[in-house]
């Protein structure tokens, strides 16, 4: 796969995708794109924008899928007319966004985006309209709503592959960037010069290995070489919008081919500085467990089961975890505290870079806790744990553990044959592993304190 994705990494010769003046046509009868293939409602918008004088296609992934034979998961419509304009011939349309203005036009549960064309920005700074346009210090793109032509809204796209306009009125697709070649070659390209182009969002380098692995094409060698050097650009992304991207990474279907991508373009590192540290010091555990989890992931997803991105992030997170753990050990800490504090302390670091939501970062404390808990299993302790609402993460991300080579002394068969078990085999279940204890063949069995209610009480509470 991953020979497949770079074609080359040999350093290039700088060259600039150039953009033609003038599109190749492409008539009906030299692609298969049909109108009907596509939302009634986006052809729909297109063809009430024409009728009132405006320029308007289809664009962007859904040509570029439907050409690939992939089911749009929606339908973006590009046009002449601003924000104000389409809303103004749309009853059911509402304008969003201060950094880049879109339209959505509601059609009961169906959302259809519409754009204006973009131009691209002033490389003057007097030229600038802060208004309309600005961009940092290092020239990412901080606003976008400098609106421009058909031909300069193909030149400011990412990828040739998206810069692909389809008529529905008269068939025809309209390519600027050669997109349709490189889709037969089955090739990701950025459109003009690269460095410049990620340095104006450094999330582009995100969304090239995304592509390419959720539409299994190569990255082009130009599009690929400055990605290593510019990947710490991707600390400047707000931490709320990275982490709307990770999940599109690695909830797509393809996040085990994704993984592997980013470890080699040295993005892993920027989204996870903690578990790549883990992957360095011990590559082989850290390597399996987080490739089987995100394999287990595109499996349920593929059955169409549902996936929870607390699970995913507490698989990413779980290899740097024991640093942690050890580095408060060594303070004199114990075992307990120093887990529940290393895990505080790791999510809160991680959260530094990929903002997840406290949703999703109590559930992965509690997966987390549960490894912990299912090890204690003797009296009425392993019923408990069978009717809390996190066991079955739980028992599932110990199974993850025991697959990347994790020795748990059988507990991941123990806790599947119980609870295959009826009530009087999980009784002798329970049995033998006291004998177990005290034959002196398991663990020996905890000494018991003698204490007053109330602390017992406590003691019981910190052990839920």
């Amino acid at each position: 796969m991953l020979k497949k994705l770079f074609q080359s990494l040999r350093p290039p010769k700088r060259r600039t995708q150039q953009l033609r003046s003038t599109p190749e046509v492409l008539n009906s009868s030299q692609h298969s794109l049909q109108r009907a293939q596509f939302s009634r409602y986006a052809v729909n918008i297109v063809e009430r924008l024409q009728n009132a004088g405006y320029q308007a296609y289809l664009v962007g992934g859904c040509v570029r899928d439907m050409l690939l034979n992939i089911t749009p998961k929606d339908f973006d419509v590009a046009t002449s007319a601003t924000p104000e304009q389409v809303r103004a011939e749309f009853r059911n349309a509402r304008i969003i966004g201060r950094r880049f203005k879109l339209v959505h036009i509601h059609f009961g549960r169906e959302i259809i985006e519409v754009a204006t064309f973009r131009a691209n920005h002033p490389q003057n700074d007097e030229e600038e309209d802060s208004n309309q346009s600005s961009r940092n210090e290092s020239g990412r793109i901080l606003r976008d709503n400098v609106y421009g032509t058909l031909e300069e809204d193909a030149q400011r796209r990412d990828f040739t592959i998206n810069a692909l306009y389809y008529d529905p009125v008269s068939e025809r697709i309209l390519d600027y960037a050669n997109g349709v070649h490189d889709i037969r070659n089955r090739l990701i390209r950025l459109i003009g010069d690269p460095q410049q182009r990620y340095q104006e969002d450094p999330v582009r380098m995100l969304r090239a290995v995304r592509f390419a692995a959720k539409l299994d094409f190569g990255i082009e060698k130009h599009t690929a070489t400055p990605i290593r050097a510019l990947a710490p650009m991707l600390r400047e992304i707000p931490s709320a919008r990275l982490f709307e991207e990770v999940l599109k990474l690695f909830l797509s279907g393809n996040a085990a081919d994704t993984f592997e991508m980013l470890v080699d373009l040295e993005l892993f590192d920027q989204l996870f500085p903690a578990s790549a540290q883990a992957l360095e010091h011990n590559p082989t555990y850290t390597h399996t467990l987080i490739s089987e989890a995100l394999r287990n992931t595109d499996l349920r997803i593929k059955q169409g089961k549902p996936v929870t991105p607390a699970f995913l992030f507490a698989a990413l997170l779980w290899p740097a975890l024991p640093i942690h753990v050890l580095h408060l050990q060594d303070r004199g800490m114990p075992a307990i505290p120093a887990m529940q504090e290393a895990a505080h302390d790791l999510i809160a670091e991680q959260c530094t870079r990929i903002a997840i939501p406290k949703r999703f970062t109590m559930p992965i404390r509690e997966i987390w806790d549960m490894q912990e808990r299912l090890p204690r299993r003797s009296g009425k302790r392993a019923d408990a744990l069978l009717d809390n609402p996190r066991f079955r993460a739980g028992y599932d991300f110990l199974l993850l553990r025991e697959s990347a080579g994790e020795q748990t002394h059988g507990l991941g068969e123990w806790w599947t044959d119980y609870q295959d078990a009826n009530d009087s085999g999980r009784r002798e279940m329970i049995r033998e592993l006291s004998t177990a204890k005290e034959d002196g063949t398991g663990p020996a069995p905890r000494k018991r304190r003698r204490t007053s209610s109330s602390k017992r009480k406590r003691s019981a509470g910190a052990e839920e």
